[in-house]
Parts: structure tokens; sequence; C-alpha cells
């Protein structure tokens, strides 16, 4: 399914992992595709309050758990400025998804990186 959302369809998810030789592009295209797939499912639930968003969002953090191994055998892992980052892009999701008001330690409550 195809974001709808121009914004988000637009947005360069994880840039600056990708400008970072530290990370394997084929491992960050991995994170991406867990946001955009958070974001199409966003898209397709339109989750009513935030409570419901953030059940949408730990299941997308608890893929990047599991990615951080993958990073980890390619020489990498989120560490604290890969952590950033990617709480930003959860950030950026919630925010463009209506839900301003959302926690960023909640939209990746769970993550162990």
């Amino acid at each position: 399914m195809p974001i709808s959302d121009q914004r988000v369809a637009r947005h360069e998810f994880l840039r600056q992992m990708y400008d970072d030789a530290y990370f394997s592009d084929r491992v960050v295209d991995r994170g991406k595709a867990i946001l955009l797939r958070l974001c199409e499912r966003i898209e397709a639930e339109r989750p009513s309050d935030v409570q419901s968003l953030y059940a949408l969002t730990r299941a997308a953090t608890e893929e990047f758990n599991l990615l951080d191994r993958e990073f980890v055998a390619a020489g990498s892992g989120i560490e604290t400025v890969a952590r950033e980052w990617i709480c930003d892009e959860f950030c950026f999701v919630a925010s463009a998804y209506g839900f301003a008001d959302a926690e960023a330690e909640e939209l990746t409550a769970g993550r162990d990186w």
C-alpha cells in the first residue's frame, strides 16, 4: 500500500544514517522499511488516540530491536547517535499523522537500543 500522506511519502527516512559510512546501507534500508510499514499501518488502521498509536509504534520498535543484531553483524549498532536519529523519525511519523502530543519515550517504549 503506497503512503498517501505526501509529506511522509517525500520524507527521507534515516537520511543521517545513510550519510554516515559507519552504517551499512543494506541494514539502514531495512530500518527505513520498518518506518514505512509503520506509516502504512497508521494509514490503514487510523488510530483514534495516542494509546492506539503507541501500540503500533511498539511493534515497530520491536522490529528495530531485532534489526540491531544486523547492525552489529555489519560492524555498527544502534548506539547513542543512531538511537536519537531513529527516535526523531518516530516523532516525525507521530506528528505527521496528527499526534504531535505523543511522548517521544513512549513512541519507542520497549527499545533495547
